[in-house]
């Protein structure tokens, strides 16, 4: 599976069989130093269909994915989740 540099806002996952969307992506920016430039990471709040939310860094999500612990739904799918 290949990681992005970022997820969208309204992609589905598959999280330990918990069915969630991407609903704000969260920027803390970058600080521009002198020696070098720090990025901040990138955070997602992920809103679940059974009530819960969510909040994970870009990096944990890459992890979990390569792990094979979160999946992500493709568009053509989104009608078989909801039949």
């Amino acid at each position: 599976m290949q990681t992005k540099d970022r997820y969208k806002v309204g992609t589905l996952i598959k999280d330990m069989d918990k069915i969630g969307v991407i609903y704000r992506v969260i920027e803390a920016g970058t600080l521009e130093t002198a020696s070098a430039m720090m990025n901040w990471r990138i955070n997602y709040e992920i809103y679940y269909f059974d009530g819960n939310v969510s909040i994970m860094g870009h990096d944990t999500i890459e992890r979990l994915v390569i792990s094979g612990k979160v999946k992500f739904i493709e568009p053509e799918k989104y009608d078989e989740l909801f039949q």
